[in-house]
């Protein structure tokens, strides 16, 4: 199997919304950004599968080594995880940096030392390193000609985290984990031990409320931050954005039972949004 295939079966098997936002790259944009959208799976499951923290240490401490090795190759180090040579491929032509790739493990490993937020700026900050960083990246494989579209795609990352939050608190209560920020809890009347137990009161219904407009907003900041010339080479932000709107309002829609179960858009549906975002240019 080349480090390619590799790249494409882990975006395939992880059922993500992201694949269908690459479908219409041409295939050298296609590559790179599968194995970045790779690189973020295999670092993500270091921390989501190790339940012994330190072993997930070292695990992250290792693809450091492997992001050094990308990008010190002409030196004679190599990487040797098929996706760290599928990066090194591509990192040179769509300007991927080691300080970026570094970023986005920072942020992964937060998850070892934080299981609670205090406030919404400590959670941008996570959000920062997980998705805004990946946003950027993303942002120059696309392409563009305006700076300002970093911009969009900075706020971009951070909507998609947030909507990844909402559509997650259950399942991440399970782990004991609770993203949402501690002290929107308290304006609105919700304790951790309520989403821990899966208690759907009319508080927590309208704290969701109030997380689903605070990620609505983070969408429109994103798009009135896109400039009209580099529209057409984010396309594939824009579908996924579509996607995640989507989701957004079947969460609403359905009362925000987020606790007892996950929302999910079918392949179809996805595929739909796709297809006539990209058509629509």
């Amino acid at each position: 199997m080349t480090p390619d295939q590799y790249c494409q079966e882990k975006a395939v098997q992880s059922g993500s919304s992201f694949y269908y936002s690459f479908l219409y790259l041409p295939l050298e944009k296609r590559r790179a950004i599968t194995a970045l959208y790779a690189f973020c799976r295999e670092v993500d499951d270091v921390v989501d599968e190790c339940t012994d923290v330190s072993v997930a240490r070292t695990k992250l401490a290792w693809w450091r080594q492997e992001v050094d090795a990308i990008f010190n190759e002409g030196q004679g180090h190599k990487p040797s995880h098929p996706v760290a040579k599928a990066l090194a491929d591509v990192s040179a032509t769509f300007n991927l940096t080691a300080q970026r790739l570094k970023e986005i493990i920072d942020g992964m490993e937060m998850d070892l030392n934080y299981n609670r937020y205090a406030d919404f700026e400590t959670l941008r900050h996570y959000c920062y390193h997980v998705a805004s960083v990946v946003g950027l990246c993303s942002a120059e494989i696309f392409g563009y000609r305006n700076p300002k579209t970093l911009r969009y795609a900075e706020d971009l990352g951070l909507a998609f985290q947030l909507t990844n939050i909402i559509r997650d608190v259950g399942e991440d209560a399970c782990r004991d984990r609770i993203y949402l920020p501690q002290d929107d809890l308290a304006r609105f009347g919700v304790t951790s031990e309520d989403i821990l137990n899966s208690r759907e009161t009319d508080g927590f219904r309208q704290l969701m409320e109030f997380q689903i407009e605070r990620a609505e907003g983070y969408y429109a900041r994103a798009f009135a931050a896109l400039p009209a010339e580099d529209r057409k080479n984010q396309r594939p932000g824009i579908i996924m954005a579509g996607i995640y709107e989507a989701l957004l309002k079947e969460i609403k829609a359905d009362g925000c039972h987020v606790l007892r179960q996950r929302v999910r858009l079918t392949p179809m549906r996805k595929l739909w949004i796709a297809w006539t975002t990209w058509m629509r240019g």
